[in-house]
């Protein structure tokens, strides 16, 4: 029997997938998902940062399934490592299909942000 998979992360973001984020077809456009994802991660990593983060750095990222509109976007983010100025962040997103309650893992992916201070510079991440 297979096991069910349930999303790894703290829900960070939730966002409804419309027809203007699709192409012609009906399929969501990957590079929306991307940029639900950064917003995700931006949110998580300020938080803990307790100011201002930017993107440094998306690895591997593929899409295992599309999103349809109408579908509600659901983006899981977890710090797995915090250096010095840098954290790196596991993302998962899930498709929440629409009028289920039916979820299925869309994409996954690894992100590093960095903390800035007021001048835009690198600055230390505080501890816990």
């Amino acid at each position: 029997m297979e096991k069910t998979q349930v999303p790894n992360g703290e829900l960070t973001l939730r966002t409804l997938a419309m027809p203007a984020d699709a192409n012609a077809a009906g399929d969501i456009f990957g590079g929306w998902v991307m940029a639900q994802m950064d917003l995700a991660c931006g949110i998580r990593a300020a938080e803990r940062a307790r100011g201002r983060v930017v993107t440094a750095a998306v690895q591997e990222m593929a899409f295992a399934m599309p999103v349809k509109i109408g579908d509600t976007l659901c983006v899981y983010t977890e710090v797995a490592r915090v250096g010095r100025t840098s954290m790196t962040l596991k993302v998962e997103t899930w498709a929440q299909r629409y009028l289920t309650h039916v979820m299925e893992k869309v994409t996954e992916a690894t992100f590093v942000m960095v903390a800035l201070d007021a001048e835009g510079k690198p600055t230390p991440v505080p501890p816990l």
